[in-house]
């Protein structure tokens, strides 16, 4: 057994809200923390926005208020949360996952609804990336065939990455995984044109080696490598890839889904024997949509820093908002910080091509 595997989760949870980030505010993030609150009762929360947008908040049970005087807005540049909005709700929400000096961090967890590119430079900033993690990454879930989860990153933090990159997500990945679903050894798939070893580029080549040198000594258990329909199988638990491809992987899958919700709303109102035949069908179009509802799966993480940090969709209502409150709360109580530090130590100190990459050698194809 590793000393993953005996990680006792935290019996008590306190994540960091950015109240003021996102399309909405705190017209959807203080009834979402409203009802968190309600369904955790070991979980705390510390409240971060201006003292206006927290006044509905005030008197809640198991809260932390702390003010900021400024907001990231969705349009903001990165070059402008970074360095002219220090006192913003986002910076302040993730500056609560630092320790003080002799003083502990003020929270295990950190979510915000705000623009995604200001988020993660200044949780890179603030926090600064595990050692052995290069890059973070963003890692979110898809439903699947098999009614469960495809974990898949990256989803647009790296556009162009190294063989090592994509290592490196494997790991971050199989923790997450690990963490939040219980599998002790989940599966890992390589994206890619084909699922014979001598298709794709030179880095997914080079990729394919160091995971299958890492599935050979035991860190990962490395399916080899995965087409884009194995995202929808469930063929694997993870799906790994570069930012680009994970993006544009990402927004076709939105794209499809709303387009097929189009098409049924379409048809099922199109006369009135169609309108009759939808009452019928009520209960199953209502669980169709249930299990393909974006709002189900909202909260993606950004793997490799040290902190945990949750970026929620800007335009999320409130149950989509819940959903990456349960996720962080998730990924904090069993641990996620401690299980990725350790499969970092585990699998990328303990493979020569990882040393070789860190000193400026190539990477053996």
């Amino acid at each position: 057994m590793s000393h993953t595997d005996s990680l006792t989760p935290l019996s008590r949870v306190r994540l960091a809200v950015d109240c003021m980030g996102g399309d909405h505010g705190p017209s959807v993030t203080l009834p979402a923390c409203q009802s968190f609150l309600a369904a955790h009762p070991q979980a705390e929360l510390v409240l971060v926005g201006t003292p206006e947008g927290l006044a509905p908040a005030l008197g809640w049970p198991r809260c932390i208020h702390v003010h900021a005087s400024e907001v990231v807005s969705m349009d903001d540049p990165v070059e402008v949360a970074l360095r002219r909005k220090k006192d913003s709700s986002m910076r302040v929400a993730i500056s609560q996952l630092k320790a003080q000096g002799e003083v502990p961090a003020a929270a295990d967890a950190c979510v915000s609804a705000g623009n995604t590119g200001a988020l993660m430079a200044l949780a890179r900033y603030l926090l600064k990336t595990l050692d052995g993690i290069d890059r973070p990454a963003i890692a979110s879930v898809i439903p699947n065939d098999r009614g469960e989860f495809t974990t898949m990153l990256d989803l647009g933090a790296n556009v162009d990455c190294t063989a090592e990159h994509l290592l490196q997500f494997a790991v971050m990945g199989s923790a997450l995984v690990s963490a939040v679903d219980g599998k002790t050894e989940p599966s890992v798939g390589l994206l890619n044109i084909g699922a014979e070893a001598i298709k794709g580029s030179d880095v997914i080549k080079q990729a394919a080696d160091l995971l299958r040198a890492a599935a050979d000594d035991g860190h990962l258990n490395v399916y080899g490598n995965v087409e884009g329909n194995d995202i929808f199988k469930g063929t694997v638990d993870i799906v790994v890839c570069d930012g680009f491809v994970g993006n544009v992987a990402l927004k076709t899958t939105e794209g499809l889904a709303s387009m097929l919700a189009h098409f049924i709303k379409e048809e099922f109102t199109r006369t009135w024997w169609t309108k009759l035949a939808a009452l019928v069908a009520l209960p199953v179009l209502k669980r169709f949509r249930a299990r393909v509802d974006p709002r189900s799966f909202n909260g993606a993480a950004l793997l490799g820093l040290r902190g945990l940090v949750f970026k929620s969709h800007g335009s999320a209502d409130a149950f989509a908002f819940e959903r990456a409150l349960v996720r962080a709360y998730d990924a904090a109580r069993n641990r996620l910080l401690d299980r990725v530090r350790d499969r970092i130590i585990e699998t990328l100190e303990a493979m020569p091509s990882a040393a070789d990459n860190a000193s400026g050698a190539p990477v053996a194809a």
